[in-house]
């Protein structure tokens, strides 16, 4: 498995006086032309720092949006070089272009400590096909590339697959603290470890929900495809969200859980309603009595108590998705209790706690957490095709013998 493969570390690098290349995820909200939410920046700015501590002369790679291969200037990355000047207190140079002169009259005349971000590389239609030629030009404006973007790393792009075969390059700390973490939840646990999987479908996460079982001793199952799975018993979930036709899908799930000795946790209760609304009148009900006109929109508290009682026998939890309609009160009760039982353990050291994915963040950001669990991926597409068991190819580029070239 690729991640049972050490990485090449940029601190093992001599950097001095050379240009790195750096591979980051900047694409960041905008709002007229303004970062409106630079979490991305802020986590991305220690990277650059460590760099500029080393006396390394810093360039830093990104997209922004999907401008498909042509110069939009609704996609530049200017605010957000400006974004990260701020963050970082000291000045970006920015390069209109990311190849050609634009860019290295920019990569060329840094001074070491210095730092400098380059134009949006989807401007170029080379950056998405993971065009060799591209990669060249780029490799043009550095002397060593690193890596320190895991959420763009299961896309095979110029940025994160063909420049490693071009130059010197490594992993840099946040891609290093992200598949750290997902090895130690996924490949080397502390057990007993437990999965909450939540969302709506079970369509969507057939691969996730098939390899955790072989990875997992507790698959704790909430969301719209909780009712999937209790439909597939023969209950009837009234006007819930379910699939029906995976119903076949969600019986071969159980039926690995049980080849693997991985304990499936379905509600026994759920919060039911007739209106998709906030504070809508809403009642707990059991699985085998949900009102016909009703919809499930969160598990109960009885199915809360049983999944927090799991919590507590583990040691190793793992995240993805939450357990209800979170967004809208009051139906994100369980979700919100969960979290801050699996923070609470966490603090005490009995538990470590990896999440991530998009709805994911959001609901322990809401639930108060966010900053509690162990790790909190912002990885959204590199995040699941980890937890499916996909190879990803700008981590697997990093241990690729190319790679290895040091001494260049």
């Amino acid at each position: 498995m690729m991640n049972a493969i050490a990485l090449p570390d940029i601190l093992e690098a001599e950097i001095a006086g050379r240009t790195v290349l750096v591979r980051a995820d900047l694409n960041v909200p905008m709002h007229h032309g303004v970062v409106s939410d630079a979490t991305r920046i802020i986590r991305f700015a220690p990277t650059v720092a460590a760099l500029q501590q080393r006396g390394a002369k810093v360039v830093v790679l990104s997209h922004l949006g999907r401008p498909k291969g042509t110069h939009n200037p609704v996609h530049s990355l200017a605010p957000v070089a400006n974004a990260l000047s701020q963050e970082l207190d000291t000045p970006v140079r920015f390069g209109s272009d990311c190849v050609g002169g634009a860019a290295e009259a920019v990569s060329r005349t840094l001074e070491p400590g210095s730092v400098a971000m380059l134009e949006n590389l989807r401007f170029h239609e080379g950056e998405e096909a993971n065009d060799r030629a591209f990669a060249y030009l780029l490799s043009a404006n550095g002397d060593i590339f690193v890596n320190d973007a895991f959420s763009c790393s299961h896309r095979a792009h110029a940025s994160t697959d063909a420049i490693t075969r071009l130059m010197p390059s490594y992993a840099g700390p946040s891609l290093l603290a992200e598949v750290e973490a997902l090895t130690l939840a996924l490949d080397d646990p502390d057990r007993p470890v437990a999965a909450v999987v939540g969302g709506a479908k079970v369509s969507t996460k057939i691969d996730i929900l098939t390899h955790l079982v072989s990875k997992v001793d507790f698959l704790i199952i909430g969301g719209g495809m909780a009712n999937t799975f209790l439909a597939a018993f023969g209950h009837d979930v009234g006007r819930s969200l379910y699939e029906p036709d995976a119903l076949a899908t969600a019986r071969r799930v159980l039926v690995q859980a049980q080849k693997h000795n991985c304990e499936v946790v379905l509600p026994n209760d759920l919060v039911v309603a007739r209106d998709f609304a906030a504070n809508a009148p809403s009642e707990v009900a059991p699985i085998s009595a949900i009102p016909s006109d009703a919809m499930a929109l969160d598990i109960g508290p009885a199915s809360l108590e049983s999944a927090i009682g799991v919590l507590e026998r583990c040691r190793t939890l793992l995240w993805n998705g939450p357990l209800g309609a979170f967004e809208i009160e009051p139906f994100g009760r369980a979700t919100f209790a969960l979290a801050q039982a699996a923070a609470g353990l966490t603090a005490a050291g009995r538990l470590l706690t990896v999440a991530g994915g998009g709805d994911t963040a959001a609901a322990l950001g809401a639930a108060g957490v966010a900053d509690r669990f162990t790790y909190l991926s912002t990885a959204g597409g590199a995040f699941l095709e980890w937890l499916e068991g996909k190879q990803l190819p700008g981590i697997a580029a990093l241990t690729s013998p190319e790679s290895a070239m040091e001494n260049i």
